[in-house]
């Protein structure tokens, strides 16, 4: 019963109670009646008439002495006045017509089980779809609040269920779901404009520092330790540089894309793929790419630093001599990039970290690769356009990513609910 879906309990329970309430029905109906034939009396004026008929009694002894004669003690008192062969004769008569109305009673009141039986049957089977149909109508607004959380849960925290109909328990529940999903909007929005504020703020002073550490480094007179001190300073400000536009991707890509274009996983494959072969040349990685026609809608520029951060993490995190695969394919309503790599050994519970931000397997002021945002950039692009990144290590080492997303034929609907 505990596995059985809330409608199929509720449905049960109404078709139980229906039955019981049937049976009650029936037991009630069962016992009136009988109780109502047991006293019903052998008529005495059938009796009588039927004695003359046959010449047990005389026609004007039984007029003046049976007529009115009810059954039972009184009948059988009127009885004296009759002759004793004539007397056992009406006896006898009586206690068969008691016999038969017996009977007949009893067949009346099994007739009565059964028909009533089967009856109750047919009552408890229309029960049960009818039990089935208002449990239905009774959890649809469940359903609405269901469907909607599902929804929320693809980033469409501005949707609101909006249930109509009577202030009772559900509505109050749909409101209250409404009003919780207005300040997590509210949060959400908050803490993606800070982020978005921020950044922008940090990259002025960043650019000023650039500037100024290229012109002092382009100054002729300049000794070769501030030469050095300069390129490392610049090279600090450049990884920040980075950090600062990771944030403002992630913080766009968290948001439903605003610019939907046709984009071709595979385009972008090759495209990324050749922007960094020097890289992975100068790397010692042999770079491959299997492409497949995979075409999707949402915003190119997002999608293309969903692609870049795939190949370019495939690069950094690897070893000399290792290689990187990309490849794009399309598969009923999705199509997907996977792009693997060899490189160390990954933990299987290290895996889940790797999309959060600012995660890696090395430590975080160890690594001068990158900022620790490229996975988590890919999961939000990825989410934003209705799709999902996984990851699952290699065993030999390595990891293989692979981001699903829907079809240009189903995105366009898929967008549309993310962005309502």
């Amino acid at each position: 019963m505990s596995r059985l879906t809330l409608r199929a309990r509720l449905t049960a329970i109404y078709g139980v109670l229906f039955l019981l309430a049937g049976m009650g029905l029936l037991a009630v109906t069962y016992l009136l009646m009988d109780a109502n034939l047991d006293q019903q009396p052998v008529s005495g004026d059938v009796i009588m008439a039927s004695s003359v008929r046959e010449g047990v009694l005389p026609p004007d002894g039984a007029t003046k002495t049976i007529v009115g004669v009810g059954a039972g003690p009184g009948m059988v008192a009127r009885l004296e006045s009759l002759t004793p062969a004539q007397r056992q004769v009406v006896e006898q008569k009586i206690e068969f017509a008691k016999e038969i109305q017996e009977a007949s009673q009893q067949a009346a009141l099994n007739s009565l089980l059964t028909w009533g039986g089967l009856a109750l049957g047919g009552f408890a089977v229309a029960g049960v779809c009818v039990g089935w149909m208002v449990a239905g109508r009774t959890l649809r607004p469940i359903q609405q609040i269901t469907a909607t959380a599902r929804r929320v849960a693809d980033r469409s925290l501005h949707e609101r269920i909006g249930l109509t109909g009577p202030h009772d328990e559900l509505r109050e529940l749909g409101d209250t779901f409404d009003d919780m999903l207005c300040r997590l909007d509210a949060a959400f929005d908050g803490q993606r404009r800070f982020v978005a504020n921020a950044s922008h703020e940090l990259r002025t002073p960043l650019a000023i520092n650039r500037t100024l550490l290229e012109v002092a480094m382009s100054r002729p007179d300049a000794p070769p330790q501030l030469r050095q001190l300069g390129d490392t300073l610049l090279a600090v400000n450049a990884r920040h540089e980075r950090l600062i536009n990771g944030l403002l991707t992630l913080a766009r890509s968290e948001q439903a894309p605003t610019e939907r274009t046709p984009v071709d996983l595979a385009d972008l494959a090759t495209s990324v793929s050749e922007q960094f072969a020097d890289e992975a040349d100068a790397a010692d990685i042999a770079l491959t790419v299997d492409r497949a026609e995979a075409p999707t809608v949402g915003d190119a520029v997002l999608l293309e630093r969903l692609t870049q951060n795939l190949v370019e993490n495939a690069i950094h995190y690897n070893a000399r001599g290792g290689w990187v695969a990309v490849r794009t394919v399309t598969e009923g309503a999705a199509v997907r990039i996977t792009v693997a790599n060899t490189g160390p050994v990954v933990p299987p519970y290290e895996v889940a970290g790797l999309f959060e931000p600012f995660r890696r397997l090395t430590d975080r002021v160890g690594s001068a690769k990158g900022t620790g945002l490229g996975l988590s950039i890919v999961r939000s692009v990825a989410r934003a356009h209705g799709g999902e990144a996984r990851l699952q290590p290699r065993p030999g080492g390595g990891l293989v990513v692979e981001v699903t997303l829907p079809t240009a034929r189903h995105a366009a609907r898929g967008l549309a609910v993310l962005g309502a």
